[in-house]
């Protein structure tokens, strides 16, 4: 097995727990070449993870003609495809790009038409954590040993490639020495339950009571969301949504102590850079911690004590069990944390 082709075509989060996968195939399969087929959007991840050796963009692969695109495929002369992230498109263009080995799950009806090897994989009633689940595709591989989460840990790290601007970085620069530069991630585009900006807020203020410098981060569309949210607090934070293309905003993240967010992509690039990520969860399968927390050396999650919030599944926005989290649960988990020096030094 010399070169891996990993599938990975959906959100950042996803994505980011793909790493230890890309990583257990480099300490498995010594001297392999790891090629990530991905979104755009996701490049610079890739770009930041030490595992990967090349990134070949599904949007350019668009653009492309039929032909071109198998063709395309055909010139990675890649060994093995990993269908992770199910696609009919891309799973018959591997096939007719005769990749000699390639593996999907049962589940899709179309990875029997386009796949020589099918893993049985149940993810919804799974106890399993996403990363451990996406390593079940390398049983045909003779891989049949799951690692354990502190494991995965040490396999799925990131570095950020780029130097945080000099006039981003003087935000972040300590007024005292305990000082915590804290990010606030309040939404989520619906990848995960959002604790609510009432709660945001308390967290705010009573960080910066403290003396420790709040910054909150998102897409300039939940910046303009948040605009009411984010005046209202003006004088307790520093509003950086809409500002931190995503090469920067991994150098942001690697300059700043910890980040505070539900699940969603920013908690786990913020666990990967080895900064202090905390993950606020509904017990709900199947977006509980169990398969969803962040994973990192400095990465934890809070989530009430109830076996499941069915209540909630009919209205996500009004979801009472990760409002239960209490401010000041959060804030005694955030104050417990140590400055830390740059990820990129």
């Amino acid at each position: 097995m010399k070169t891996f082709l990993v599938s990975r075509t959906d959100a950042i989060g996803d994505l980011v727990l793909t790493l230890p996968l890309c990583g257990w195939l480099k300490q498995q399969f010594p001297g392999c070449r790891v090629v990530l087929l991905g979104r755009d959007y996701t490049r610079a991840v890739a770009a930041a993870c030490p595992a990967i050796d090349a990134f070949l963009s599904d949007d350019e692969l668009r653009k492309q003609s039929e032909a071109q695109q198998v063709a395309t495929l055909r010139d990675l002369r890649a060994d093995v495809c990993l269908h992770v992230f199910p696609s009919r498109r891309l799973a018959a263009l591997a096939q007719r790009a005769d990749i000699p080995l390639r593996i999907g799950t049962r589940s899709r009806w179309f990875h029997w038409l386009s796949c020589n090897r099918l893993v049985a994989l149940s993810r919804r009633h799974s106890p399993l954590h996403e990363a451990q689940l996406n390593l079940l595709l390398l049983r045909p591989l003779g891989l049949s040993s799951v690692p354990t989460l502190p494991e995965l840990v040490l396999l799925g790290g990131l570095v950020p490639t780029e130097t945080l601007r000099a006039e981003t970085a003087a935000l972040l620069r300590r007024e005292w020495p305990g000082q915590l530069n804290i990010i606030l991630h309040p939404r989520s585009r619906g990848h995960g339950r959002e604790w609510g900006l009432a709660h945001f807020g308390d967290l705010a203020r009573a960080l910066h009571a403290r003396g420790h410098r709040v910054l909150v981060t998102g897409t300039q569309a939940e910046g303009d969301s948040l605009r009411e949210w984010l005046t209202e607090h003006a004088a307790v934070l520093t509003d950086m949504t809409g500002r931190l293309d995503l090469p920067q905003f991994l150098a942001f993240i690697g300059a700043a102590d910890g980040l505070v967010a539900s699940g969603t992509g920013p908690l786990h690039l913020a666990a990967a850079l080895g900064r202090h990520a905390l993950g606020l969860f509904p017990p709900m399968r199947p977006i509980h911690p169990g398969r969803w927390a962040p994973l990192g050396p400095r990465a934890e999650f809070l989530v009430i004590d109830q076996p499941n919030c069915q209540e909630c599944r009919t209205d996500a926005a009004a979801c009472r069990c990760i409002k239960a989290l209490e401010p000041a649960l959060v804030l005694a988990r955030v104050l417990a944390w140590q400055p830390l020096p740059p990820a990129y030094l």
